[in-house]
């Protein structure tokens, strides 16, 4: 894992956001071209940039996680809003141009750059109290669960996805929309979708509707060990969300739908219940009473 710091020296006033043409520019000059693989759309409307910082509560000399900050967007706005940005970056020529785009837009503002996969990281060079990120939409819930499980110091966060996962993270049991990602981010704390982001702020204009999401970090309700049990559990559930909980659970509990029946009672849990009811407090009682079979 690379990090740098870099304070740009004073200079003459400058621009302090990129628009459209900026956007285009900094990738000709990268040969930069978005990859769905990266999940790269990059956003180029600062009115959208700067109702992000405000959604996400962003206060001067507080510091920042941003996660895939492209050419700078988002970075900007951060460091205008007054905070200290940490910024996660994969590709090697947006990470190695992010300070130098800082130095010009924004003269003076210091950034620290870490070049890293972010599902990949498990160590910064600061203690982030927010996370604030356009996160790749291919692995969003994937970076989302790695950083809140390895930062701690993580208390809240505004993050835009594509909208069917920010509203399945968001999900409330019952709706259908509910999964095994509503389950493990409720884990972490409470949540709830902050607004839509229309798709012409972005280049390439993505094919999909895309949400902000925000989350306050609560005290964990098990142990680091019931957490990981939990979570097998909960993905059992719904791998086949359609039966009842003897039978989808039965695999991780005993074996049986009987022996599953009986982890299940023990754990004040009907067994004909279908995980798509059940709060992660129930599926931590499930991994309890398994714990004691």
């Amino acid at each position: 894992m690379n990090a740098h710091r870099h304070e740009a020296e004073g200079g003459a006033a400058a621009p302090r956001l990129l628009g459209p043409a900026e956007i285009r520019d900094l990738a000709e000059l990268l040969d930069v071209t978005p990859t769905k693989k990266l999940g790269q759309n990059f956003v180029h409307d600062g009115n959208t940039v700067r109702r992000i910082v405000h959604v996400a509560g962003v206060q001067p000399g507080e510091t920042v996680l941003e996660i895939g900050p492209g050419l700078g967007s988002l970075t900007l706005g951060l460091l205008e809003a007054g905070a200290s940005v940490i910024a996660v970056e994969i590709d090697h020529r947006l990470a190695e141009q992010l300070p130098h785009t800082v130095a010009v837009m924004q003269p003076g503002t210091p950034i620290t750059v870490v070049r890293a996969d972010a599902l990949q990281v498990t160590e910064l060079p600061g203690a982030p109290t927010r996370l604030v990120a356009n996160l790749p939409y291919n692995v969003s819930v994937p970076v989302l669960l790695h950083l809140l499980e390895h930062f701690p110091s993580l208390a809240s966060g505004i993050v835009m996805v594509q909208a069917e996962v920010g509203h399945r993270l968001a999900a409330d049991p019952g709706s259908k929309v509910y999964g095994a990602p509503s389950v493990k981010a409720a884990w972490y704390g409470r949540w709830r979708t902050a607004g839509q982001v229309s798709r012409m702020v972005f280049w390439p204009v993505p094919n999909v509707d895309s949400v902000l999401v925000g989350f306050e970090r609560a005290v964990p309700p098990g142990t680091e060990q019931e957490r990981r049990a939990t979570f097998a559990i909960v993905d059992a559930a719904f791998q086949q969300r359609r039966k009842m909980l003897r039978q989808a659970l039965s695999g991780v509990l005993g074996g049986s739908a009987a022996a599953a029946s009986e982890v299940l009672t023990r754990a004040g849990v009907d067994p004909e219940t279908r995980g798509e009811q059940l709060r992660v407090g129930d599926f931590l009682a499930i991994a309890r009473a398994a714990a004691v079979a």
